[in-house]
């Protein structure tokens, strides 16, 4: 397990010492143990929210090219630390202020208020954006017609109709994105909300497109190819998972900088939790636990989605996270036990089925 998170460890070490000698700078000791402190929590906050991510990057890596696995571990970090903990709000204030690059940085050092007015403001066009992103992706599992298992039978079974049903999810999507833009009390904001989510729309159906075409040569460079395709969907992905930890940073903190070491930990965190999953070969083995990722970003997706209207703690996002994993382990780990008393069963001539087990429903599979 420690060879895991060794490094994350060890990165963890390094921000909170940066994060209390930064704080020690601006105020002294009772600046520095804050500064610690909230480094800490916004860790354990990006963790929460993104075990899901986690589980869900690791269903993407399995399959994809080894060359392209790596860069995305040691790329894709590098880019989700520094890309969308600290590029990506800089962005935001650069055009919703009109500023430069250089002013952004400066307003977010000298003018930290002013800079998280800023993002806040944004909040209805980024939520809209990952929002409909992640349902297209939790709604594209579960409309799957080749779907294997089940783990909610009694839902999920009948999901699977829709998969014939041409674009399905995209109306499902867009529907929603309309009747909650209607909620939104400032018509503008509503009207960001539902083009934010138009585009979120595009971006994952574009992105698949891109994959697509990779995917179609069948020599050892189309291979390549099909990684880097897989590589682009994990870090459009990967952002849609950042955007809520981003905006609820800010509950904590206004700080860039402090935001950035304690988001940072919790990325690097996320990434040794798909490194293990990966060689360990965690999601064959505990088989419900994909869909208790994927039930887990639907959740997000919507929570997302809805909190332009109301406000959901940032706690009781990872906490629904959390709990629809934790029960899909709980019933993989139901399911195991049944088939090795089955397996040992003196009556059982042939090997476990899989495809028959006790899900959360108590339905056999």
């Amino acid at each position: 397990m420690m060879k895991y998170f060794t490094g994350s460890l060890l990165f963890t070490a390094v921000c909170l010492g940066l994060g209390t000698y930064y704080g020690y700078a601006m105020g002294g000791v009772s600046v520095a143990l804050a500064t610690l402190w909230i480094c800490l929590v916004l860790g354990v906050l990006e963790v929460s929210l993104s075990f899901d991510n986690a589980v869900v990057n690791a269903t993407v890596l399995k399959d994809m090219d080894p060359v392209w696995q790596r860069r995305f571990l040691t790329w894709g970090i590098a880019i989700a630390v520094f890309g969308m903990r600290i590029v990506f709000p800089l962005l935001i204030v650069v055009v919703a202020a009109s500023l430069g690059p250089i002013e952004a940085i400066k307003l977010a050092l000298d003018d930290p208020k002013r800079y998280e007015e800023i993002i806040k403001a944004s909040q209805a066009g980024i939520m809209g954006f990952g929002g409909a992103f992640l349902l297209l992706v939790g709604l594209k599992f579960f409309f799957d017609a080749d779907k294997e298992h089940d783990w909610i039978g009694t839902i999920e079974r009948p999901l699977k109709k829709f998969a014939d049903l041409e674009a399905f999810e995209i109306i499902v999507t867009i529907v929603l994105l309309y009747l909650i833009s209607n909620q939104v009390a400032d018509p503008a904001e509503g009207q960001t909300f539902l083009v934010a989510g138009l585009m979120g729309i595009a971006t994952f159906f574009a992105v698949e497109w891109i994959g697509n075409a990779l995917e179609a040569p069948e020599a050892a460079e189309g291979v390549q190819k099909a990684g880097l395709g897989a590589f682009l969907y994990l870090e459009v992905l990967d952002a849609s998972f950042s955007f809520d930890g981003v905006i609820g940073a800010f509950a904590l903190s206004n700080n860039l900088i402090i935001i950035a070491l304690g988001l940072g930990i919790g990325a690097m965190f996320v990434r040794s939790m798909t490194v293990m999953l990966v060689e360990k070969g965690t999601l064959a083995q505990y088989l419900y636990l994909e869909h208790g990722a994927f039930w887990a970003i639907i959740a997000l997706a919507a929570i997302m989605l809805t909190s332009v209207i109301y406000h959901i703690p940032e706690t009781v996002t990872g906490l629904i996270g959390a709990t629809l994993i934790g029960l899909a382990f709980y019933s993989s780990v139901r399911l195991n036990r049944a088939e090795a008393l089955q397996a040992n069963s003196p009556l059982q001539k042939s090997g476990p089925d899989r495809r028959s087990g006790p899900s959360i429903d108590g339905v056999k599979r």
